[in-house]
């Protein structure tokens, strides 16, 4: 299975949390675009070049993924990963939230196939048959 892994990438805690899901995913042979792996580097970050070619490449992915895992952290969400999960639902494809925070948004979860409670819930997740599960927190 192709997986397109929607993340934020800002903070040492959000680095070692999608490196743990890289590494799940990766480990149970998936084929994984993760956009921290596929990122535009050049000496143009910032600049309008740059941020094309990054919207691009990171559509791209979620164009070839089978899937979309989303890493959320609550009601705060950077808006980049809600934007590629929007567009994952969009296209039709299949959005897994793994719940990370305290507090969650309706238009995540209610756009989901399925919701998870822990980067660790992709271990043992069927991808295969893909399970629908509800969040069962509150929801703002």
């Amino acid at each position: 299975m192709k997986i397109y892994l929607a993340s934020p990438f800002f903070n040492e805690k959000e680095c070692e949390v999608l490196s743990r899901a890289e590494e799940i995913l990766k480990g149970r042979g998936f084929s994984v675009f993760s956009p921290r792996e596929h990122e535009v580097r050049d000496g143009n970050v910032g600049k309008p070049d740059w941020s094309k070619e990054t919207f691009l490449n990171d559509k791209a992915g979620i164009d070839w993924a089978e899937a979309v895992v989303m890493l959320y952290w609550g009601n705060y969400s950077d808006s980049g990963t809600a934007w590629e999960c929007g567009y994952a639902y969009a296209t039709h494809k299949p959005v897994i939230v793994v719940q990370l925070g305290e507090s969650s948004n309706l238009m995540i979860h209610e756009g989901s196939h399925t919701n998870l409670m822990g980067v660790e819930e992709l271990a043992t997740y069927d991808f295969e048959m893909m399970p629908r599960e509800g969040y069962r927190g509150a929801m703002f």
